[in-house]
Parts: C-alpha cells; sequence; structure tokens
C-alpha cells in the first residue's frame, strides 16, 4: 500500500544560500552575476544529510530560478494528481560516478588570471569548492597550446631535436595552467587530472607541422612517450600528478583533409592499439608514472565501434587502457545507445564524456535571450543521457570564456558556463553553469547510479552516494507545470509540482 505525499516549493526558515544577482535583458533572467565581494552560492551550514523526516529540493528554471533551496518535510499533505509517476528501485544498480569538470585550457586561465585576485578565487571556488561552489573534482589539462590558446606552440618546436634537449613548459603553463590547477586541489583535495595532447610537435608529423591531415611518424612513436613523460616530470616539479592521460584529442580531425589550422594529430584504430601497447604502456609501467591510466579516444561517440574494437581486441593495449573519452558533438551520427553497446562488449572500461561545448556564442548577441535557457537544456538532458547510458562522468571544455567567446587564435568562438568581463571585475554563471551543478554539488565521487522509470516529459535519473543518500536528476522539459510521484519501494511516495523548463535536485536518507 502506497502512502502519498505531496509537497510544494516552501523555502526554510534557515538561510542555505546565497541568491542570484540577475542578469536581465528584458524581463529574461539569462545569467547571474559574480564579482569580488559576492556570488550565489550554496553555503556550508546545510547539513550534509538531510535530517530524518526531511528532504531537500533544489530547482532551477526558466522563469529565473537558480538552485533555490528548500527543506520539506515528509507526511506534508496536499491535494493533487499526479500526472507522471517515476519508480525508484535503489537494489538495480549500474556504474561507480568518477566526477565532473572542466578543462583548463589557456584561454581558461587567461580570463581568470584578468581579474582581481579576488574575483579569481570567487570563479575558483565557484567550480571546485565542495562546500559552497559546485564541487568539481576532475580537470583535463592540455599538454602544450590547444585551439583555445593565444599562438600555436608545442613544447619542443626545435626541428629535428630527437634528444628533446630544447622540451620545456611554456609561459603559459606558468601563468594560466599550473595556478588554477593547484587552487584547484587545494579546494578540492580530491580532485583528479587528466593530460591530453592536441598534436606532437609538427616535425614529429608525417605532414611537418601541427595541423591539417598528418601522423605521428612511426620513428617517433617512442619519442613522442617521451615528450609526454617530460611532461608528467615538470608538472609533477609543480606539485602536480597527472590521475590519467588520454591518446590524443580528437584523432579523427587528423584524418580529414579539409580541415585546416586546427591543431591535430590523426590516428587510426590500429596505429593506436600499435603506439598504446608497444610504446606508451610499457614506458608508463615502467616509470615513475606508473598509476596513470590511460583512457582512449577522446573523440566523439559516434566513431566508437570503428575506435574501440580494434583496440581492445590488442591484448596489451587492452590491459593498460581504462576507459574510454567521448565528446558529445555530431549528435546526429549516431545514437545515444551506442555507448551501452560499447559497455555491454567492454564492460571492464569505463566511459567518460571527456568534452562539451556549444559552437555558437551568444554573449552580448541578439541570441542570448532566446538561446541562453536552450543551451542549458541542451546540457541538463545530455548529461542525463549519458550517464544514463554509462558514463561515469562529465567534463566541460573551457571553465570560462570571454565575452566575445574566447581568446583564441583560431577564432574557434565557443560559448561556456561561465563568462568573464573583465572590465567589469565580474563573471556571469550561465544557466548551463547550474545544468552541471545540479550534479556535481551532490553525486560525490563513488555515487552509483540507480534505477528510475523515464518519460519524455521527464528526464530522470538516479544515484545513491557513499552517504547513503538519494539523489535524482529531474527536468521538466515542458511548457507547463507538472506533477510528479517518486516512488521508492523502501520511501513513503513524494509528489513535486515541477515548474515550467525546470532542473531539480532532490536528496534524502535511503
Amino acid at each position: 500500500m502506497w502512502i502519498t505525499l505531496a509537497v510544494t516549493i516552501v523555502f526554510s526558515v534557515e538561510v542555505y544560500a546565497k541568491s542570484c544577482v540577475p542578469y536581465t535583458v528584458g524581463n529574461a533572467v539569462v545569467a547571474c552575476i559574480c564579482n569580488a565581494t559576492y556570488c550565489d552560492d550554496t553555503t556550508d551550514n546545510v547539513p550534509k544529510i538531510p535530517k530524518k523526516g526531511s528532504w531537500y529540493w533544489y530547482v532551477t528554471n526558466k522563469g529565473g530560478l537558480r538552485m533555490e533551496m528548500s527543506e520539506e518535510k515528509f507526511g506534508t499533505n496536499r491535494d493533487c494528481s499526479p500526472n507522471v509517476t517515476l519508480i525508484i528501485n535503489t537494489k538495480k544498480r549500474y556504474q561507480t560516478m568518477l566526477g565532473f569538470g572542466g578543462a583548463f585550457t589557456d584561454s581558461t586561465g587567461l580570463n581568470i588570471k584578468s581579474l582581481s585576485p579576488a574575483t579569481q578565487d570567487q570563479i575558483m571556488r565557484t567550480y571546485y569548492s565542495p562546500t559552497s561552489g559546485s564541487a568539481y573534482n576532475l580537470g583535463r589539462v592540455p599538454i602544450a597550446g590547444t585551439d583555445f590558446s593565444t599562438r600555436v606552440y608545442t613544447y619542443d618546436d626545435v626541428k629535428d631535436d630527437i634528444t628533446l634537449k630544447h622540451f620545456a613548459l611554456a609561459q603559459e603553463d606558468y601563468d594560466y595552467k599550473i595556478p588554477y590547477l593547484k587552487k584547484a586541489r587545494e579546494l578540492n583535495p580530491e580532485t583528479k587530472f587528466f593530460a591530453t595532447a592536441w598534436t606532437a610537435p609538427g616535425w614529429m608529423k608525417t605532414n611537418g607541422v601541427t595541423d591539417g591531415f598528418g601522423f605521428l611518424k612511426k620513428e617517433y612513436y617512442q619519442l613522442f612517450v617521451d615528450y609526454i613523460m617530460k611532461f608528467f616530470d615538470q608538472y609533477k616539479e609543480n606539485g602536480l600528478d597527472m590521475w590519467a592521460v588520454t591518446t590524443g584529442n580528437e584523432p579523427s580531425i587528423g584524418l580529414i583533409t579539409n580541415i585546416l589550422n586546427f591543431p591535430s594529430m590523426g590516428w587510426t584504430p590500429e596505429s593506436m592499439a600499435n603506439w598504446v601497447a608497444n610504446f606508451l604502456a610499457p614506458t608508463l609501467a615502467s616509470s615513475t608514472n606508473k598509476d596513470t591510466k590511460i583512457i582512449a579516444l577522446d573523440d566523439d561517440k559516434f566513431l566508437l565501434p570503428w575506435f574501440v574494437k580494434p583496440l581492445f581486441e590488442n591484448e596489451i593495449a587492452s590491459n593498460y587502457t581504462r576507459g574510454i573519452g567521448v565528446h558529445w558533438y555530431f549528435e546526429n551520427k549516431a545514437s545515444i545507445s551506442v555507448l551501452s553497446e560499447t559497455h555491454n562488449e567492454f564492460p571492464d572500461k569505463f566511459i567518460l564524456a571527456t568534452e562539451s561545448s556549444i559552437r555558437e556564442r551568444i554573449w552580448g548577441t541578439p541570441n542570448v535571450v532566446t538561446k541562453s535557457w536552450t543551451h542549458a537544456e541542451r546540457y541538463i538532458l545530455s548529461l542525463i543521457d549519458y550517464i544514463n547510458h554509462w558514463s561515469v562522468g562529465w567534463v566541460d571544455f573551457n571553465l570560462a570564456v570571454d565575452e566575445k567567446g574566447g581568446p583564441t587564435w583560431l577564432k574557434n568562438y565557443l560559448d561556456a558556463t561561465i563568462i568573464v568581463n573583465s572590465e567589469k571585475d565580474e563573471f556571469y554563471k550561465m544557466p548551463s553553469f547550474y545544468a552541471i551543478k545540479h550534479f556535481s554539488r551532490f553525486v560525490k565521487r563513488g555515487s552509483v547510479r540507480v534505477s528510475i522509470t523515464d518519460t519524455d516529459t521527464i528526464k530522470s535519473v538516479v544515484f545513491v552516494t557513499p552517504a547513503e543518500e538519494v539523489v535524482v536528476v529531474l527536468y521538466n522539459r515542458d511548457s507547463s507545470s507538472n506533477f510528479v510521484a517518486l516512488k521508492d519501494v523502501n520511501k513513503d511516495e513524494l509528489q513535486l509540482e515541477l515548474s515550467p523548463y525546470s532542473m531539480n535536485t532532490i536528496i534524502y536518507k535511503q
């Protein structure tokens, strides 16, 4: 027999958060404004686990709410008829979660550094603080330059330097990466970093340059591994270890003849398997970096059937490769089910979403009102989809861009979850920021995804945390409110009125 509990949002007397200072265009809230002295956050006076008989509810919606929190009581009755019922089964378990984070590109660091020291601290807390921020615990670290640098560079651009005598970290590492990586680790000691090279030095490649159609020369397979090892060692000297390394950013770009300028290096599945098995893996295993994990692919998910099977048919490559990195671009080329198919074939390899961004800059454009929530909706729906299909986490691309969507020497301007305005010494948290925070703030490393039913209107995913909390994330994609019943076989039924276009996180003790 089910006992029905009905609740609405009635905010607790206690103050659990600082409210958003809205950046409005017309009547629409398009961002929250943060500066040196103020930023909306989730304060640390919220008990880690809801008190007995209580549960927490956080809401972000198109109407302007941002992580609005209420503490609700079991047993609060109200007459309503749910039009959607979602059934939770915490005994049916899936993957263990790794975490959430973003990429420490040169552009990210340059934008953060353009702010005053106090505002820099604010933006880092906003992302990596486990108490007041988003509790990020992953960071992607480029090995040398990317398209989101202000120039083209690698760590050894001296032609034919086969002894790597001239290898050296760039000034960008000391100015834009290392200080903020250290700050992230200081804020959240559980933060894990993984490294990714966009390309080898041009002279190591078949085409002699860092972009375009080209591969690593076979005679330099070991030398490029040595190059990566030098990166690890010099970062260690600066107090930063790498939990993992990927096989390289988007190797498919290096296979396309008509993409110029974009820093890239092509791999075929067979050549990647050879390089991993005979060069990268044994070198790691015999080095001081032997605990560093290898993540394969680091490219769009539609490539999984082509890339992964040949790699894992190589027994040595498979034994040393712990996970698979996927990007979310070209969504129309493969169903999300390809992640589940890959998991089913290789259940011992984790799947991690290693890059997401939207290739449409909207800040300061007429599209900012119509697209700011559209971008957030894409994020929350993708997060739910990827996690429901075995992803163990989500890593965004640039943690911050400027109002133009850069800087980027390639003029490859992108949107981001945080926009920096250095002239005003402030930054803007876009709705997409909250899409990630609805997960990252509450789904701790070691949480396990469990079973919940899903509908076209209310998208859902649920976890049990190491502290035995149940964390439910729901998105109402309807333009009207929906009454939802949550039925957990171990608890009383909850009923919620989800506002239109709303992200919701519900937390209760298992």
